[in-house]
């Protein structure tokens, strides 16, 4: 039976803030060698020369390292994921997972957090937007899913992945060894590196049988209703973080998760909330949640029809401001909205995470 888990968020004050990690462990909230994984947001340009990641990193990396007792190997195992950009009024925040002594948490045998952690084996250059990134990823979720100590995948409310994305060096590398590669675009290759993933999470989650390789970032009827995918520079397979519900463990969080529909579906992050435990009226407000909601962790997509809601935009045709930064400024404010707070994680980029202009959403809640 794994441990339970105690889930906190701290904010960032400074791209190399970790204030919030070292006070946890100095007020004995959590110990530095039972952190399993942080998933947060940083305030760089979420592209693919966002260094913030990377500072943020280095800077929550060296707490657990100076104050626990695990080498620096060990430490450099712990999934750290980071996602760039804190567009419009979104907030620099981390989101941190540790477990916690069993005979320090109310027993219950009512559905608990759980988390379960794994790193795929290499994803090289060549299996970006193929197959083989699917089966990589699909192996490590099912890997993590064994840790949590979770066997049914409906149990599963959340997966959290960072993997890499294509660079000029790695292009080369390919090419170097007779290898081709998914694209030259260095910035596409965000995008496909996340949708590759979310194909993985649903492979290994039964939610879809495995694509072919024409279907990989094309065939959009094809996702997955938990997976939540970022990519970045800093490594160099997938890290994978799969968040479920187990009896029996104890603790006081739970998690639940829903669909986003489209941008502007405030209706489906309330419905996650829902889902993770918390009582809610037929029309919600903030000031219903208390202190009890955690965190909610979305991503969110461009409608590829330039539409939401039968309304023309122009993110898809704007040479100015990325689409990127653009919706991921409008579901952050749609999520702010909701909970009342602007630290919460929204993620772009969500091919096959979610319909089609839409997204999932899973919330993590404290019922004390």
């Amino acid at each position: 039976m794994p441990d339970p888990i105690e889930v906190r968020k701290v904010v960032i004050e400074s791209v190399t803030d970790a204030s919030g990690l070292e006070r946890l462990i100095d007020e004995g909230a959590i110990e530095a060698d039972r952190v399993l994984a942080v998933v947060g947001k940083t305030e760089g340009n979420g592209g693919v020369n966002d260094y913030t990641r990377i500072l943020a990193d280095r800077a929550f990396r060296e707490v657990l390292l100076s104050k626990g007792t695990r080498t620096a190997e060990e430490v450099a195992q712990v999934p750290l994921v980071w996602s760039g950009g804190t567009d419009g009024v979104l907030s620099p925040h981390a989101t941190i997972f540790a477990t916690v002594d069993p005979a320090s948490v109310p027993r219950t045998d009512e559905p608990r957090v759980s988390v379960g952690v794994a790193m795929s084996d290499v994803i090289l250059p060549e299996d970006i937007g193929r197959p083989a990134m699917v089966a990589k990823v699909a192996a490590g979720v099912r890997e993590a899913m064994k840790t949590a100590g979770i066997d049914d995948p409906a149990d599963v409310h959340y997966v959290q992945t960072k993997t890499p994305l294509l660079t000029l060096a790695t292009i080369t590398d390919a090419r170097s060894r007779g290898q081709d590669v998914v694209t030259d675009d260095t910035g596409a290759s965000m995008d496909i590196s996340n949708s590759t993933t979310a194909l993985g999470v649903a492979v290994a989650l039964g939610e879809i049988e495995t694509p072919d390789a024409a279907q990989i970032h094309r065939d959009l009827s094809l996702y997955s209703s938990v997976a939540s995918c970022s990519s970045g520079v800093e490594l160099d397979r997938a890290q994978i973080v799969v968040v479920g519900n187990v009896r029996g463990i104890g603790g006081r969080y739970r998690v639940g998760h829903a669909v986003m529909r489209d941008a502007l579906d405030a209706d489906g992050i309330w419905a996650a909330i829902r889902s993770s435990g918390v009582e809610l009226p037929d029309r919600p407000h903030p000031s219903d949640l208390g202190d009890r909601l955690v965190n909610v962790f979305l991503k969110c997509e461009a409608d590829p029809s330039g539409r939401v809601r039968g309304r023309r935009n122009i993110m898809l045709d704007d040479s100015d401001v990325h689409w990127h930064r653009q919706i991921k400024a409008a579901v952050g404010g749609v999520a702010a909205a909701v909970t009342g707070d602007p630290a919460v994680f929204v993620s772009v980029a969500a091919v096959h995470q979610g319909p089609s202009g839409g997204a999932p959403v899973a919330a993590i809640a404290r019922l004390d």
